[in-house]
């Protein structure tokens, strides 16, 4: 049987390689360095029908004579094909404009990242860009069998994604981001680039203002209103975000028990706030402390340097605090860089073959939008004791399938994050009142998105309302409350995962503590939770018992 499941691993983890070849190459996995990600619907039922067969076959294998770690792989396997497959039965291509993670917005990006480490390498990037070339066309074409089943984008998402794709049209060819490659070894760089630029001008160009043409005047005269923004206004938007609540929760959760948890956490922050506000805003007043971090100058960064300074500094504090609460600890290091693109910070695993360590970057592109009290929590988050320890240290890991150390359970990742925003105030690692009160402002924004996440989506919000409900009950300013819920609209349900995962992270943890009592420790139980990888909270949740088992 084990031999059963250790097999089933290596499959389904070269088909996850195989389907999503960015993703490998940026990890290091140069086996489909030549391809990129085939977004056809042919493409998407074939994936779909081996997704289930996965499934089939993982659920068939009896678990009752597996070691614990095979019961883990088995239930994994189980789990994520079967909650892929249903997602991916949602079609959400036929909608899916994003100016936000859209190919456009982040592959500059991407493609700066990934590692040409030899000759071969480098010459599968022509294919690569023939075949991104295609990706485009295969965009357009998905979006007008959406118009064709009467699903459609929202308008300001349309009308973003094309002010972007003009932009980029508009730069000359031989200037396109997506030849900022990195370095090469024995090739003529120079013909290379030649080339490269070459598919640029003759067939990535034209494939772009497809996909643009297409969403300029065939889809943006049917696009959904403000009004309409959410999944709730297409015909078959309930069954839509019930997938996206299974896949980004792992949870058995309604949007209407989502929505109340998101209600009731947004109440208990507001008390939080008023105990601390006197220290740091001098009132005690709501109203006034989120107004104060909202709008004084002195309390926002003013360039670059300064933010990524600040990360530095709390990253290196992390670093030296973490062994008192974690036995295990990865070998990669962590950094920080500063961007311009993509979510305001975002966390990249390092490679499989070491030639990238970690890194979270934060996006300076308007650098008062960063509070000074916001710099510490996402440094925890995203660096250290957050994403880079549990990460890294999935990468790491020996005896367990390669699949299980790449995963990325969106639930346990960003819970789990969100986890250690906390966590470093046990750990003593906030400098300031001030630097605390940036740990409610982000449990605050977590906290909304519950509310508006499923306001939107199941319960018919316009947009408009959800921004102001996230002005009003965060310090977060309308800009970037406004970006904040562009992104849950263009990606429904991701943003339920952080909460959500948080609350069940400390559930499992009190009551692992219940049951063991004084000999309960913290640096096991850590060690418990990111010593087999991620994986949906109910295994998590079965681990831990475990434990507690074992242990007493």
């Amino acid at each position: 049987m084990v031999d059963r499941v250790a097999e089933l691993a290596v499959e389904y983890y070269d088909f996850w390689q195989r389907t999503r070849p960015t993703s490998a190459h940026l990890e290091g996995d140069y086996r489909f360095a030549a391809e990129f990600e085939d977004v056809s619907r042919a493409a998407q039922d074939r994936e779909i029908a081996d997704l289930r067969d996965f499934a089939r076959r993982a659920s068939a294998i009896p678990e009752a004579s597996l070691k614990a770690q095979d019961r883990i792989t088995r239930a994994m396997i189980d789990w994520d094909a079967t909650a892929r497959a249903d997602f991916n039965e949602s079609r959400l291509e036929e909608f899916g404009a994003d100016p936000i993670n859209g190919p456009q917005a982040l592959l500059p990006l991407f493609i700066s990242k990934l590692s040409l480490p030899t000759p071969d390498v480098a010459e599968a990037m022509l294919p690569k860009f023939h075949a991104i070339a295609r990706m485009y066309r295969d965009l357009a074409q998905r979006h007008r069998e959406g118009l064709a089943h009467g699903r459609t984008p929202a308008d300001f998402a349309v009308v973003e994604t094309v002010a972007q794709l003009d932009a980029m049209l508009a730069t000359p060819a031989s200037e396109d981001p997506l030849l900022s490659l990195g370095e090469t070894v024995g090739i003529d760089r120079e013909a290379w680039l030649q080339q490269l630029g070459g598919i640029v001008k003759d067939d990535i160009r034209p494939a772009m203002v497809d996909y643009r043409d297409t969403l300029r005047d065939q889809v943006l005269p049917q696009a959904r209103p403000d009004e309409h923004c959410g999944l709730s206004w297409l015909t078959d938007g309930a069954e839509v975000y019930e997938r996206a609540i299974r896949l980004y929760t792992t949870l058995p959760l309604t949007a209407q028990q989502i929505h109340d948890i998101g209600l009731q956490q947004v109440e208990s922050l507001a008390r939080e706030y008023r105990e601390l506000g006197p220290e740091v805003t001098g009132s005690s007043d709501l109203e006034t402390i989120l107004e104060a971090l909202r709008s004084d100058p002195a309390l926002h960064h003013e360039n670059a340097e300064d933010i990524v300074s600040a990360s530095q500094a709390a990253l290196a504090k992390a670093k030296a605090a973490m062994g008192g609460w974690f036995g295990i600890l990865p070998q990669a290091d962590c950094g920080v860089e500063a961007t311009t693109s993509g979510a305001l910070a975002y966390y990249f695993q390092p490679a499989q073959d070491g030639s990238r360590g970690g890194t979270f970057f934060m996006n300076t592109s308007v650098p008062s939008d960063w509070g000074r009290y916001q710099i510490e929590a996402t440094a925890y988050h995203e660096g250290i004791p957050g994403h880079h320890l549990q990460l890294a240290i999935a990468s790491e890991l020996e005896g367990v399938p390669e699949f299980r150390k790449r995963a990325f359970v969106a639930a346990y990742g960003e819970g789990w994050g969100l986890y250690t925003e906390r966590l470093a105030d046990e750990m003593g690692l906030y400098s300031t009142p001030l630097d605390r009160m940036g740990m409610l402002c982000a449990d605050s924004m977590r906290a909304c998105r519950l509310v508006v996440d499923t306001g939107m989506h199941a319960m018919g919000w316009s947009r408009q309302k959800a921004v102001d409900y996230m002005a009003g009950n965060s310090p977060m300013r309308v800009g970037q409350v406004r970006n904040e819920i562009d992104r849950y609209v263009t990606t429904p349900g991701q943003a339920l995962a952080y909460m959500i995962g948080r609350l069940d992270i400390l559930r499992i943890r009190a009551e692992a503590k219940a049951a063991l009592g004084d000999r309960f420790d913290i640096r096991a139980f850590h060690d418990t939770v990111l010593g087999s990888g991620l994986m949906p909270l109910p295994i998590l949740d079965r681990l831990v018992k475990d434990w507690v088992s074992a242990t007493g």
